[in-house]
């Protein structure tokens, strides 16, 4: 039997954006606000619904937080730390190491220039 995917709460996500914006402090204007919960939501039950093995639906949760931006700051930093929770805690491997370099795909995520 197939164990059943852990998927974040609304809960964990708002608390993941409060600790990228007190860990990895980027702008002085950096503060947790949440500007929409409904579109927090929206990426946990389009991640839910997603027909795909647990890599596609690390691909959602990355995707709709940083292209739905529900934070008013830290929404890269919030994906990124979301989906990497995700990950570990379904007991997948995550390789994609902390680098500037690799923050500008997530960068591209956000200009929709990454499909």
């Amino acid at each position: 039997m197939e164990k059943p995917i852990i998927y974040p709460t609304m809960e964990r996500i708002i608390e993941y954006n409060l600790l990228a914006l007190t860990t990895i402090k980027a702008k002085k204007a950096d503060e947790p606000k949440v500007l929409s919960a409904s579109k927090i939501n929206e990426v946990i039950l389009s991640c839910e619904g997603l027909q795909g093995d647990i890599l596609d639906k690390a691909v959602c949760l990355l995707k709709g937080i940083i292209q739905r931006h529900p934070f008013a700051s830290g929404n890269r930093r919030t994906a990124f730390i979301v989906v990497k929770d995700f990950l570990s805690r379904n007991q997948v491997q995550f390789n994609i190491k902390d680098s500037p370099e690799l923050a500008k795909v997530l960068l591209g995520i956000r200009e929709k220039l990454l499909h």
